[in-house]
């Protein structure tokens, strides 16, 4: 008479919080060599490529602490 419900199976976790406190250091990492970059007047243009590099490095970790699925 009692009959275990079935329960639909849980979707799969997704997120990584440690992969989005990494793109968020990195993030702040290349805000603070642009503002040494605009500082320093502009003499070099390396700390610009730093900056941006950083930046697309922290996009990216974001996207994927989003995408990749948690494990256990």
């Amino acid at each position: 008479m009692d009959e275990p419900t079935a329960r639909p199976a849980a979707p799969p976790r997704k997120g990584w919080v440690s992969l989005y406190a990494v793109a968020f250091a990195l993030m702040l990492v290349a805000a603070i060599a642009l503002m040494a970059s605009s500082l320093g007047s502009l003499r070099s243009i390396g700390l610009l490529w730093i900056s941006s590099g950083l930046s697309l490095v922290s996009a990216a970790l974001a996207v994927a602490s989003v995408l990749v699925p948690r494990r256990g």
